[in-house]
């Protein structure tokens, strides 16, 4: 079960990373959640204690995914973006 769930959850995360749409894009940290439980189970059964570890760094990662994609505000359209106007030279 573990596996299969691995192995699932783990290939639509990273296939919904690689989408050209931002809305697809922002599910690809769900579904990686989705999966570290069955991860450290896998890890703590096998006492694989590198497996383990690497476990905490993805899920680290999958955490700041859903918090930029799904907790933190964001910000306005159009801040942060320079925008050149035609005009008279010197």
């Amino acid at each position: 079960m573990d596996q299969v769930a691995i192995a699932v959850l783990g290939a639509v995360a990273v296939w919904l990373s690689q989408s050209r749409h931002a809305s697809r894009r922002r599910w690809a940290c769900v579904f990686g959640l989705l999966g570290q439980p069955f991860w450290f189970y896998a890890a703590w059964q096998g006492q694989q204690w590198g497996i383990f570890g690497v476990c905490l760094m993805y899920s680290l990662a999958w955490i700041r995914g859903f918090w930029i994609h799904w907790i933190a505000p964001q910000a306005p359209s159009g801040l942060g973006t320079i925008q050149i106007t035609p005009g008279r030279q010197r």
